[in-house]
């Protein structure tokens, strides 16, 4: 077997968190098995980011900068990590379960004939075996479970593990290979990209504030937008928010939007629906406003705040804003 490897997901030339959390725990995990850290590095700016991987803990890095990986695309990406684990048999595959990562790794897991374990939020031995902790049955509970072929592929959820502290004098050793097919190869092309700015990323807050039907309309977002600002966090939404039109899709929080695991979570009049709760399980805190005081999200909440969130975010903005300076 030939180590612990671990896809660097990059955006624009930058990795996103979620993979320096995967390199930190593939560190911890050939440390145990007694194997190295490799970095998978493909795409705009690779041999930068290998050297980056090193310092957070990769011990070599496996670098394509071929213009066809320029973007992520499923069909290059998963040919060139599969024919590199068919040809090096690894112990680990591991990636972040973002939408790119749970594409590319259920594509490797069928081109490898392997199990595929995702949304991993804890990993541990027990008699001598490696068990994978993930929530099931929308996260009301845990279950331990094991791959039992090789190589075994995880998918991590983000903020889920700490990303390791960067050691700047750390390096390694890169080895470039060629791209698995030509662009003539591959059947999805990319017209254009367009980012959001100007906001901060669901994934990775560390606080968010969330609302929901209990707001009472699109002025109720202009007000959360405003909260949300005066404590720097992002801002989020249940899927009955969206339904109505209140705000986009891409705010949704929940089963069917976004998973999230900030280190505080404010619910503004969101009555808490299982799809909603299976969203936030690995919120460290969760607060929840909201004018029923047997609102589902109160079981799952620490804090709660009977009240009307139109009354009630006001006056925590001058108390945040009296704190914060």
């Amino acid at each position: 077997m030939s180590g612990v490897w671990v896809w660097i997901e990059q955006v624009g030339g930058k990795a996103i968190n979620v993979s320096w959390e995967a390199v930190g725990l593939a560190r911890s995990l050939a440390d145990d098995l007694g194997q190295t850290v490799i970095a998978l590095v493909f795409g705009a700016n690779a041999s930068e980011l290998a050297h980056e991987a090193f310092q957070y803990g990769a011990d070599r890095a496996i670098v394509c900068e071929d213009a066809t990986l320029a973007e992520f695309r499923l069909e290059p990406y998963a040919t060139l990590v599969s024919r590199l684990a068919q040809e090096r048999r690894p112990a680990v595959i591991l990636a972040g379960a973002s939408s790119c990562g749970r594409d590319l790794t259920g594509a490797v897991a069928v081109d490898l004939e392997t199990g595929l374990i995702s949304d991993v939020i804890g990993i541990g031995w027990e008699d001598g075996m490696l068990k994978l902790v993930r929530p099931v049955y929308t996260g009301k509970l845990l279950a331990k479970e094991i791959c039992g072929s090789s190589p075994q592929i995880i998918t991590i959820r983000k903020r889920a593990f700490q990303a390791p502290v960067v050691d700047e004098k750390r390096t390694g050793k890169i080895e470039t290979v060629a791209a698995a097919l030509a662009e003539d190869d591959i059947v999805t092309k990319i017209v254009s990209m367009e980012a959001s700015t100007g906001q901060i990323g669901l994934a990775d807050a560390s606080i968010i504030v969330s609302g929901g039907r209990g707001v009472g309309g699109p002025n109720g977002f202009d007000l959360l937008w405003q909260f949300s600002n005066a404590i720097g966090a992002a801002l989020g939404a249940s899927r009955a928010a969206v339904d109505v039109g209140w705000i986009d899709y891409e705010y949704q929080v929940g089963q069917t939007g976004k998973t999230v695991s900030p280190d505080l979570y404010i619910a503004c009049g969101i009555s808490g629906a299982i799809q909603h709760q299976a969203g936030i399980r690995t919120a460290k805190v969760i607060v929840s406003i909201n004018t029923d005081p047997e609102a589902p999200i109160l079981k799952t909440a620490r804090y709660a705040i009977v009240g009307d969130v139109v009354d009630v975010v006001p006056s925590l903005m001058e108390a945040f804003e009296k704190r914060l300076g």
